[in-house]
């Protein structure tokens, strides 16, 4: 098979030519930015998939389309390695430098990527492509079909899904379906089957109730769970809301996202009693969080700490009663909660690690732990098991009733990305289990205020950081001024950083209250207005704001 990089240079030229002249940057999740100027970036990462396919020894690679969490504007694309993990780091590189070169010079360089990284392109080469429901994602797919077959790859479209059955579709092909096949059905059937064994025909205990509410964030993880209704033996109750069915658009005053920043319930709630469940997941489904309202209609907020302290318990306790020796970690950045932290550590005697932003971050350090558990507080997170986790918990099983529990929690849980619907999953049966119900679970600690604020700057890469994100290096002075503010306030804690995304800052904070926690981080948004080139309106000082 000989290929002709002229037919890249000629698909790039007449159909997919460069528009726009800004640099776009690989980051953690994957190329982001308004729909209109993304079609030469689909085609590129297309010739990118195949030539990563073959260097891979014709390992299934996949590439994902979709923004997530961002508004129904825009969109983007990540790519998926052969384990189901995020493109190897040395790559995205490789990605960034590809997008970015002119139309003219792209033939070269695409054949110096050939040349550096000794592919051979007379190899097979097998790509598995999705899409989330924006509107222009259809456009998109094909752009990165059509790159693929540039290079006479293999091309598979599965059409509309969730980010975490991408990831899964990609781990079934390369494991030669070990972890299940890589369609739809077969992965409703393998969450569906573990879920329904665990629940073993008990729909409610002590305080559990089987109700749910399910804000689907007008994403395709609504559609895809009233798939798993009509699939489920009735043995979860859910009404799912925000289904994009109408005029409600991605993301738009709804899903995971929404919910946790905004701290308020989405639109399209329905009036439900206190203490109802209510979970919510973004655009692509690869985040949760649960909320509720009390008997004064207050809101609360049960997010990826939380699920993850919930998560940490129950496998815990499981691995006590089977009386295995494995070793269990948690890892969190440094969004978590203190509070989360702190009943981790001092609680559930669980032994924690602080990592960078960033999902692949996450994912690695918990691979260093027999089951690793990670979650962001945003929602996003999975838990890992080694093959001596697995291999251990398999021979136990032979004679322990907890141990056979535990490999149903493995068949369960997607443990290739962050999964909302199998995390909920998750939630649901360890709720069911230990009988709780909202009430009972946000009573096992209580958080620490907190607070996030954007700052615009001029250029976000003015800040750099280190120690996982908790320490600021640059600009000088900075940190130190920090410090000397956080000082003031009774349990205090504050870092900043820059977004992965756009020219802002982000900053964190929380104290012993509320009112010290807004004022924190006021004062820690005007550091760095003044110290790190911010523009725009000056913060407004919260403690002047009823004046």
């Amino acid at each position: 098979m000989s290929i002709n990089l002229r037919t890249v240079y000629a698909f790039a030229r007449e159909m997919y030519p460069k528009i726009s002249k800004e640099p776009i940057q690989y980051g953690t999740a994957g190329f982001r930015g308004k729909a209109e100027f993304l079609d030469s970036v689909m085609f590129r990462m297309g010739v990118l998939a195949t030539l990563r396919s073959r260097y891979r020894e014709g390992a299934v690679i996949g590439v994902m389309i979709t923004a997530s969490h961002n508004p129904e504007p825009d969109n983007g694309v990540k790519l998926i390695d052969p384990k189901g993990e995020m493109l190897e780091a040395s790559w995205e590189k490789i990605a960034t430098d590809l997008v970015n070169v002119s139309d003219q010079d792209l033939e070269q360089h695409v054949a110096k990527i050939i040349k550096d990284n000794e592919i051979d392109v007379t190899s097979s080469s097998y790509v598995y492509v999705g899409m989330d429901n924006r509107y222009h994602s259809p456009r998109l797919l094909k752009a990165v079909a059509d790159g693929v077959i540039a290079l006479k790859g293999n091309v598979r479209e599965f059409g509309i899904v969730t980010t975490p059955m991408m990831h899964f579709f990609v781990v079934a092909a390369n494991t030669k379906e070990a972890y299940g096949k890589p369609t739809e059905e077969s992965y409703y059937e393998k969450l569906i089957t573990a879920f329904e064994k665990l629940r073993n025909g008990q729909l409610e205990n002590g305080n559990y109730r089987n109700r749910l509410i399910f804000d689907g964030a007008n994403g395709v993880g609504a559609r895809k769970m009233l798939q798993f209704i009509k699939r489920m033996n009735s043995s979860l109750d859910v009404t799912v809301i925000n289904q994009g069915i109408g005029n409600g658009k991605i993301n738009e005053q709804c899903g995971a996202d929404h919910v946790k920043v905004q701290q308020r319930p989405p639109v399209s709630m329905p009036i439900v009693e206190p203490y109802t469940r209510c979970v919510s997941v973004d655009g692509d489904a690869d985040r949760v969080v649960y909320f509720f309202s009390d008997e004064t209609g207050t809101f609360k907020l049960l997010d990826g700490d939380r699920i993850a302290t919930l998560v940490a318990g129950y496998l815990m306790d499981l691995i006590k009663s089977c009386e295995l020796d494995l070793r269990l970690g948690l890892v969190q950045t440094a969004y978590a909660n203190g509070a989360s932290t702190d009943y981790i550590v001092n609680e559930l005697k669980v032994p924690v690690s602080c990592v960078p932003t960033g999902v692949k971050h996450l994912h690695h350090k918990a691979l260093e732990y027999d089951i690793g558990i990670y979650f962001e507080a945003n929602g996003h997170g999975t838990i890992v098991f080694s093959d001596n986790a697995k291999q251990t918990i398999g021979e136990a099983a032979k004679t322990k009733p907890s141990a056979e529990t535990l490999l149903l929690v493995i068949d369960l849980i997607n443990e290739t990305v962050g999964d909302a619907i199998s995390d909920m999953l998750l939630v649901e049966t360890i709720l069911n289990h230990k009988g709780w119900d909202v009430k009972d679970w946000i009573s096992s600690y209580t958080d620490l205020p907190n607070q996030q604020l954007k700052i615009q700057v001029q250029d976000r890469n003015v800040i750099e950081t280190a120690d996982a994100e908790r320490v600021c290096v640059k600009p000088e002075g900075l940190q130190e001024e920090i410090n000397k503010v956080v000082s003031n306030y009774k349990r205090g804690r504050a870092f900043v950083r820059p977004s992965g995304t756009e020219d802002v800052v982000r900053v964190y904070a929380e104290a012993s209250t509320k009112e010290n926690t807004q004022q924190l981080a006021y004062e820690v948004g005007r550091l760095v207005q003044k110290l790190a080139g911010g523009i725009g309106p000056e913060l407004v000082n919260p403690s002047n704001a009823h004046l």
